[in-house]
């Protein structure tokens, strides 16, 4: 749970640079792939992860409206990597303008339950982190490549020189 809003832009801006990263490593031959019939495909979770901030955040009070409720997935990774950007920002900036760290305690009605705005920040960090690792392991078993986002890929120990961790 977050304390401070300062903490939450701060944690918040790391996450998206990692999250647009993920994004820009999905190919345009790859995107919509379904692995499995129970597995979404890329363009579907990053398009998920997109739609849940301005879901959430209109759940939250911190946005007027759900603009994206009813917007079916862009074209491209590229129109998906771009709104999510401007939607990510604009969390950023309602959070900051609309909350205080005072009011992190307060109770919001979220999904048939009571959330502090503290959780909720939390929620947002969790939901795109649990999501984003969904996403790269879908992109291993595609042979693309992953970014080394808490510490180094395979792919990048071999580029260091080192022996890659089993």
């Amino acid at each position: 749970m977050y304390h401070t809003i300062e903490d939450f832009t701060k944690d918040w801006k790391t996450e998206e640079e990692f999250t647009i990263r993920t994004f820009s490593m999905i190919s345009a031959e790859t995107k919509a792939t379904k692995l499995h019939v129970n597995v979404r495909s890329l363009d579907r979770l990053a398009w998920h992860l997109t739609q849940t901030i301005s879901e959430m955040g209109t759940k939250a009070g911190l946005f007027d409206q759900d603009d994206l409720e009813h917007k079916g997935i862009p074209a491209t990774i590229e129109e998906i990597c771009s709104v999510y950007e401007k939607y990510s920002g604009l969390l950023s900036e309602a959070v900051s303008s609309r909350w205080t760290d005072a009011e992190l305690s307060d109770q919001v009605a979220m999904y048939g339950d009571e959330w502090s705005k503290g959780k909720i920040l939390q929620v947002f960090i969790l939901h795109q982190t649990h999501h984003r690792g969904q996403m790269t392991v879908i992109m291993r078993m595609l042979g693309l490549p992953i970014p080394g986002i808490y510490g180094p890929t395979k792919e990048e120990w071999l580029q260091f020189g080192l022996a890659a961790m089993e």
